[in-house]
């Protein structure tokens, strides 16, 4: 930890910097091959609506703990299959903690719930007191679409207007509601690949991870408008002072992460591994990868986005000459330096003034001749220009000055 916080303080002080900015290219690179992959996977598996959307039925059966297995899911899955039922072909089958299992399948009519009933208490066992059914009807799940989609329009909206009032900047406007898009991107597409249901926990998750991200983005672009704010007085353009700010929040973003990460992989953990199921393990996903994606994304993708937006305004081109201007001239300075070092060093002795023995013959030192000094002076008599010659006025008779009281009077 004390190599990690000197490390810090050398970035906050500028005496080491990563150039996350100059080689925005790279992070754009890697951030398309991230999004293409997650695209990929959203288009070709797309995402697993859960009932709570799409409408349909749940049956929750209570087994003993012995029973409660992915193996007793997957059996109850191929005997549900096997009864011919159209909407149940495809049903979820998942155990839900020690002691229960949940079958969900799209809307059935009464008759192909009582067969569906009927099957999963033959395969667990059970009896009818230890089955629950719940249906949901598809426009409940439909209004919930649209209330989470609204939730999002008006999230985004008051982001822009948050961001332009606080930094009067719409720029840094544009290049966080970019950072917020590459997030939701790659969370969906992830969320997409990993199978998972889509319930009204994810997009709770969904909408938190964007408000983390955000989070993060202010904070660097509130150190950004700080290093920018007196840039004529420094010797820093306005790329190289966006840099600094991110290289000095560097360590907090990384550390605050971490500690948002830890807890949040621990609810992962129990929701996959020993709850099997829920929206628990939803919620947790889309925290996961979204926590991480906006952390990467406030460092490497919006402020470097945001010098790229400001790059062609005439100020900062003026900016950037000028510092440019003043490295040139710090370097000149430095190297003049250099140079009358080097003049000033003592030269090679003469090989003529060499004695045999090695020794350099050099004349001895004699301070310079004395001038003559005035009299009772302690002054050095200045050279004579030319003889002195008699001035025309000599012998004139110098008029004086009288007292008023006698002037007049002879």
């Amino acid at each position: 930890m004390g190599a990690f916080s000197r490390l810090g303080n050398d970035l906050y002080s500028g005496r080491r910097s990563i150039d996350f900015v100059g080689r925005r290219w790279v992070w754009y690179a890697v951030s398309a091959l991230i999004m293409a992959l997650a695209s990929f996977g959203l288009l070709r598996d797309g995402l697993n609506m859960g009932i709570e959307f799409t409408g349909g039925a749940e049956y929750r059966v209570t087994v003993p703990a012995e029973k409660a297995t992915q193996e007793t899911a997957d059996e109850l899955r191929s005997a549900v299959a096997s009864t011919g039922i159209d909407s149940a072909s495809d049903s979820q089958v998942t155990t839900s903690g020690d002691e229960a299992i949940l079958v969900q399948t799209q809307p059935v009519n009464d008759d192909e719930s009582a067969e569906l009933v009927s099957t999963i208490l033959e395969v667990t066992g059970a009896t009818e007191a230890d089955i629950s059914q719940t249906e949901i009807g598809p426009s409940w799940g439909k209004e919930v679409a649209e209330r989470s989609l609204l939730g999002l329009a008006v999230f985004l909206v008051l982001v822009t207007l948050f961001i332009w009032a606080y930094f009067r900047e719409w720029k840094m406007s544009v290049a966080a509601l970019v950072a917020l898009a590459h997030d939701v991107l790659i969370t969906i597409g992830i969320y997409a690949l990993s199978g998972f249901e889509v319930s009204p926990a994810t997009v709770t998750g969904v909408l938190t991870i964007l408000g983390f991200s955000l989070y993060d983005t202010v904070v660097v672009f509130d150190k950004v408008r700080e290093n920018t704010h007196q840039l004529k007085k420094s010797r820093l353009s306005y790329a190289e002072a966006a840099n600094l700010a991110v290289n000095q929040t560097l360590v907090r973003s990384i550390n605050t992460s971490i500690v948002a990460l830890i807890p949040v992989a621990a609810i992962l953990y129990v929701g996959v591994v020993q709850l099997g199921s829920g929206s628990l393990k939803d919620l947790a996903l889309a925290l996961f990868v979204g926590m991480a994606v906006g952390a990467y994304s406030s460092i490497f993708i919006a402020t470097p986005l945001l010098v790229q937006l400001k790059s062609g305004e005439k100020d900062l081109d003026h900016d950037e000459r000028r510092a440019a201007a003043r490295r040139r001239e710090a370097g000149a300075d430095l190297y003049s330096s250099v140079r009358g070092a080097d003049s000033s060093a003592t030269p090679p002795p003469d090989p003529r003034q060499v004695r045999a023995d090695g020794t350099v013959a050099t004349k001895p030192k004699t301070a310079p001749p004395r001038q003559a000094e005035a009299v009772n002076k302690g002054r050095v008599v200045p050279k004579p220009h030319g003889p002195v010659k008699p001035s025309p006025s000599a012998g004139r008779v110098q008029p004086t000055r009288q007292p008023r009281s006698k002037r007049g009077k002879k």
